[in-house]
């Protein structure tokens, strides 16, 4: 699996590159700046990106950026960002083209090597990793807004964990239900957010956005 790596600060750069190469990943291209990262995503063809998402020369949004118009060139090409906050427009900016194979890492959060590598893979295969702090914070801002008020406690537990890019099984293992109850569950919240249907995974990326951006 090809990598690109985007990281201004060497030592996390390097440690990233090394970490990924012992799981059996191909780093293609590990770069330290946003021109440098438009060029590798744009020449490398990698499988997933890993970007910081402020890197010089403004130390802004460059990352963000050089992934969205990545994106934009390869429809659902997977990016998984690393941040130092909780930033709802990014999150919101990147889930825009619900095409999914997105992911919304805190560095500090990131408490071991197979956390991360996990988080990678799963990206690389299409799904969706937001950090739980991340999901938090906006599920608060979005209950603030009136967005998932219509959705049961249980309901925003499921939502929040589906938006960790959770499987239905995984989610039954972290409540303690079982496994049809939160078939129901995500039901409910697909019809309570009034989601058209489409393929499950689809409608999972729809179900976080629709409470990104109401």
């Amino acid at each position: 699996m090809r990598v690109v790596i985007a990281e201004d600060l060497f030592l996390l750069r390097d440690g990233l590159t090394k970490l990924l190469r012992e799981h059996g990943f191909d780093v293609v291209a590990a770069v330290d700046n946003g021109p440098a990262l438009q060029q590798a995503l744009l020449t490398a063809e990698p499988d997933v990106a890993v970007v910081d998402i402020r890197l010089p020369p403004s130390h802004t949004d460059e990352g963000l950026q050089a992934a969205l118009a990545a994106r934009r060139r390869r429809p659902g090409l997977p990016i998984l960002l690393l941040s130092q906050y909780v930033e709802q427009l990014y999150a919101r900016e990147l889930l825009a083209d619900q095409a999914g194979a997105i992911g919304y890492l805190l560095k500090d959060r990131v408490s071991n090597g197979g956390q991360f590598v996990d988080a990678v893979r799963r990206v690389a295969e299409g799904g969706t990793v937001l950090d739980p702090h991340v999901i938090s914070r906006l599920l608060v801002r979005g209950t603030a807004r009136g967005t998932v008020t219509a959705l049961t406690d249980r309901e925003r537990e499921v939502l929040a964990l589906m938006a960790e890019g959770r499987s239905n099984q995984a989610i039954s293992q972290r409540l303690h239900v079982s496994e049809s109850a939160v078939t129901k569950h995500t039901a409910n919240i697909f019809t309570k957010l009034d989601l058209p249907i489409s393929n499950d995974d689809n409608r999972r990326v729809l179900a976080v956005l629709a409470y990104l951006n109401r």
